[in-house]
């Protein structure tokens, strides 16, 4: 699959009584693009602010964030399954406004922890501390309705509004185009790939219930056995967060759209190594889940004949055991396995930092210790509580 993304940059968000890019800010009427959202019976309340880096702003407790895009030629609409409907995407043309994003934030359902800080110490662990966030605050309406459908609300709130913020793109000339291109099967034998090492990315997604979810296609991977994804489909929206509960702890919908490890994947695709394919695979709660799911990703990798994979965790304590049965199924097939971690080793950094291991996970890239303590200064304005 062959996907074009044009970069629109934006510099900089502020309010008006009409919609538009303009000199690259972004211009939004505020009270037109609230309407849509207050449709829903299960919000009482909403409004946008805005946070720009280097502002003394607090944005907490923020559940996603969004990256606007549009796809301005080929099949299929940004989040499929959830916002358009069910379509292959992954091909084509589609215009992302990169330097900004749609923050959705508000007392939702859940513990409250999710934090972005726009400068100060905080802002060092967090890159949305370096991009104009228009921020979605939401109030529920205490109706009798269940968290689950709480949390629906807020999450198509959110990404209903990053689609229509992306329209605004459609037919403006990018900044910078990219091209990205991903081989069949028969296609990664071809000469120019003989000799490079065949890898594939393994991508852990959470399905641990509520404000642990994560879509594929609009449903809840929960319910899907591990399977193969062009990595197009992923920088395409195919691949949304369902919310955050905790801070460092989820993937947001950013994330998914702007994975590194597929960026660098293709940056060296050619080069360095053969980039034969993308495997996803859930973090179901019970065991005969995980050990299904972790056998589908080895019989998966060894079907496409990988000399290595990387696997990438997402949360922790109970995902550890998918990450290291992964890495195990893998190695025992002869698969040369390094595993990314999210590692919680205590204040100290001197805890057992994985609730499981073995001896196959020899090569590892830590995402550091999410236990560490990080003292946060007061901000002139907190914006979502």
């Amino acid at each position: 699959m062959k996907l074009e993304l044009g970069y629109i940059d934006i510099k900089g968000i502020r309010f008006d009584d009409y919609n538009a890019i303009e000199d690259g800010v972004l211009v939004v009427n505020p009270d037109e693009l609230v309407k849509p959202v207050l449709e829903d019976e299960l919000i009482k309340s909403a409004h946008f602010e805005i946070a720009a880096p280097g502002e003394s702003i607090r944005i907490t407790p923020v559940k996603d964030v969004i990256e606007p895009r549009v796809k301005v030629e080929g099949p299929g609409e940004i989040f499929p399954g959830m916002i358009a409907k069910v379509d292959t995407v992954g091909s084509g043309r589609t215009h992302v406004m990169r330097g900004m994003a749609v923050v959705t934030a508000g007392p939702i359902v859940g513990f409250q922890e999710g934090i972005i800080d726009m400068t100060g110490p905080g802002a060092d662990y967090t890159p949305f501390s370096q991009l104009h966030n228009l921020v979605l605050v939401m109030e529920m309406e205490d109706s009798g309705a269940s968290a689950h459908e709480y949390e629906k609300a807020a999450r198509m709130a959110g990404l209903a509004t990053a689609v229509r913020v992306g329209e605004l793109a459609r037919e403006l000339e990018p900044d910078e185009v990219e091209i990205f291109e991903t081989p069949t099967i028969a296609q990664s034998y071809s000469d120019e790939l003989k000799g490079l090492p065949r890898v594939a990315y393994v991508m852990m997604l959470q399905s641990q219930g509520l404000l642990h979810d994560t879509y594929c296609y609009g449903v809840d991977v929960k319910r899907t056995l591990t399977t193969m994804i062009s990595a197009t489909e992923v920088m395409d929206g195919a691949i949304v967060s369902g919310n955050c509960v905790s801070a460092c702890d989820k993937n947001t919908t950013y994330h998914h759209l702007n994975n590194p490890v597929i960026e660098d994947l293709f940056k060296q695709h050619g080069k360095t190594l053969n980039y034969v394919g993308t495997i996803i695979t859930n973090e179901n709660v019970y065991l005969a889940d995980k050990l299904r799911s972790s056998d589908w990703t080895a019989k998966l990798a060894d079907f496409l004949s990988l000399d290595a994979a990387i696997v990438s965790q997402e949360g922790c304590g109970n995902p550890d055991t998918d990450l290291i049965l992964n890495c195990k199924k893998l190695e025992g097939k002869g698969i040369k396995t390094v595993i990314i971690t999210a590692e919680y080793a205590g204040p100290d950094g001197k805890s057992q930092s994985l609730a499981d291991a073995d001896a196959a996970a020899d090569a590892v890239v830590t995402g550091g210790n999410a236990n560490e303590p990080i003292l946060l200064p007061p901000m002139d304005r907190v914006i979502g509580t």
